[in-house]
């Protein structure tokens, strides 16, 4: 009988952001069990969302769920509660909603890429894209007026209209953006270090990830097509030029790439809002209070992000209940750990981008 000994890895560990716990059990280097603790944080954000704000406070409450989320946590509340209320924005509306989910997903994608860095052993890198991340920041500020948590979207709309200043300030930084993340992209492809000795390492097929439901560019890199994007009705994502980026390799490899190439293809997208920007009002007056069941889902930067809110005609909501992607992943992350090389540990985890914040909200 081979000897196994257990491995606490989390939740304080130089290589672990998040408060998460995983219990590995070894064989030598070789990871043959593994158990996860997600139970560390909550701040009962949903109980507030029923108990102590209205729900027209709510949108600025769900951002703080994440502060890399922040726009898509306040959308995907505001789009289920816009239908208890009975609010239809308008087009100009929708093209500044997705504009600042598609720099949402950019920042965020960002800051996972420059921690896969770090844990190679790249902490030049780390500051390179970090610092990169900043041009994006810069932009969020500029139209939302925060740098991160943004309180950008209102129910029936948003709060800021954008000018042509601002325009042109996000198209110049997009421009320079684009040159410095497809030099990093090359870094990404090209260095044996950094990415290439990665190929094969914390893999999942196409058929695990379907199997555990897997979601974002986890998936994606696996080349399963799930992305609520691609099936959106009430988001235009097919005018401003969406594509789905896929790989099929399902490994650290992959899912750099599928963040890069996401990346690539929010810029484009976001080039396209501002050039195609429709005219229109950018808040519509609320009617009424909030009275039956709604769901609404959105493509975050980790995944599908589920709102399910119910009104009973109060100002203050019955129930808000939140499902977010970390959370929907947490099954195939265990799995993937299995028969991995206990040393990987660090660049696995960096490279599933969880987000426990939204977890244990």
């Amino acid at each position: 009988m081979k000897k196994t000994i257990n491995i606490p890895f989390g939740s304080q560990h130089i290589a672990l952001l998040e408060p998460v716990r995983f219990q590995f059990e070894a064989q030598n280097e070789t990871i043959v069990d593994v158990k996860a603790d997600v139970g560390f944080v909550h701040r009962g954000i949903e109980k507030a969302c029923t108990n102590t704000f209205e729900y027209k406070q709510l949108p600025s409450v769900v951002a703080r769920v994440c502060g890399l989320c922040a726009i898509t946590h306040s959308l995907t509340y505001v789009l289920a509660v816009e239908q208890l209320v009975d609010v239809h924005v308008s087009q100009k509306v929708k093209y500044l909603r997705m504009l600042m989910l598609e720099l949402d997903r950019i920042h965020s994608h960002m800051l996972c890429l420059s921690h896969t860095a770090e844990n190679a052993g790249y902490e030049a890198l780390f500051m390179r894209i970090m610092a990169d991340r900043e041009i994006i920041m810069d932009m969020q500020e500029a139209i939302s007026g925060n740098r991160v948590q943004f309180d950008f979207i209102s129910i029936g709309g948003v709060k800021r209209d954008i000018d042509t200043k601002t325009v042109q300030f996000v198209l110049n930084g997009l421009k320079e953006f684009q040159v410095k993340v497809e030099d990093i992209f090359d870094l990404f492809e090209n260095n044996w270090s950094l990415s290439l000795k990665y190929k094969g390492i914390g893999a999942i097929s196409k058929e695990n990830a379907s199997i555990y439901n897997v979601l974002g560019p986890l998936a994606r890199a696996a080349g399963l097509k799930t992305d609520v994007r691609a099936e959106s009705d009430y988001f235009p994502y097919k005018e401003i030029g969406y594509e789905m980026a896929l790989e099929n390799s399902g490994d650290i490899y992959g899912r750099n790439r599928i963040r890069l190439k996401e990346i690539l293809l929010s810029v484009k997208m976001i080039k396209n809002i501002l050039e195609g920007l429709p005219q229109g009002d950018i808040l519509e007056k609320i009617k009424g209070k909030p009275e039956g069941e709604a769901v609404a889902r959105l493509e975050a930067p980790r995944g599908e992000i589920f709102y399910y809110v119910k009104g009973v005609k109060k100002t203050m909501l019955d129930r808000v209940r939140i499902k977010t992607p970390t959370f929907s992943n947490i099954p195939a992350m265990v799995e993937i750990f299995k028969g991995q090389e206990y040393a990987d540990v660090p660049a696995i985890l960096a490279s599933f981008d969880p987000c426990m914040s939204c977890t244990a909200k």
